[in-house]
């Protein structure tokens, strides 16, 4: 029998530690989700593999460094509320969950957020729930929300989703450039999205999140 306790254990000592990512509550929740339940059954022993893991077509459940990097960046305190936009199976959004007050899963693949519901009713993630929908319009009406992570990469962060946050609200993401992605963590203010760059990391561009291109002769 596989004993995925020592597992996750194992990555947060050689993959989360050592990427500088030193707040506890992040330490604590990397420790305490139990990932494996959090994948597609067939890709359950490679659960704690320091890569991304394929959840459907395009759609990955993002390496564990780098959400628990974005997570520490991010600073998430116990009363906030966050929207995790392309939540997958729900993995994040429990870990979220962990930090924060209140989370909202958005899930648009077909049977993933019905899935990630029950999932996290299993581990008792009383603070958090999944709804399905298209991930650029959010979910407003819980909103607004201190906080807004993306669990893939994006060219562009939609006006739509700036409305949903609070002003002085945070937002991070993968931001991808071909091949390349950088973290990038956002911060509302009156003139706008203003965003610094992080550290290296990469994903599938979420869908809906990709830069509209021109057409040329």
């Amino acid at each position: 029998m596989t004993d995925y306790a020592a597992r996750r254990l194992i990555m947060v000592d050689t993959q989360i530690r050592p990427s500088d990512v030193t707040k506890f509550p992040v330490i604590d929740a990397m420790l305490a989700v139990p990932r494996e339940r959090f994948v597609p059954a067939a890709r359950r022993e490679a659960a704690y593999v320091g890569e991304n893991l394929p959840l459907a077509p395009g759609r990955v459940l993002l390496e564990p460094r780098t959400l628990a990097k974005i997570c520490d960046a991010l600073d998430l305190q116990p009363e906030e509320a966050v929207l995790d936009l392309g939540c997958g199976l729900g993995y994040s959004t429990a870990v979220l969950a962990r930090m924060a007050g209140a989370v909202v899963g958005v899930e648009e693949v077909t049977g993933m957020a019905e899935e990630a519901e029950a999932l996290l009713a299993e581990i008792g993630a009383d603070n958090a729930s999944v709804i399905a929908g298209a991930l650029t319009d959010g979910a407003a009406a819980h909103g607004p929300y201190d906080v807004i992570v993306l669990q893939g990469g994006i060219e562009v962060f939609p006006e739509a989703l700036v409305t949903q946050l609070r002003p002085g609200g945070r937002v991070g993401a993968v931001f991808m450039d071909g091949a390349l992605g950088t973290v990038r963590i956002g911060h509302r203010t009156p003139e706008g999205m203003v965003w610094r760059s992080l550290f290296n990391a990469a994903a599938p561009v979420l869908p809906g999140f990709a830069r509209k291109r021109e057409f040329q002769l």
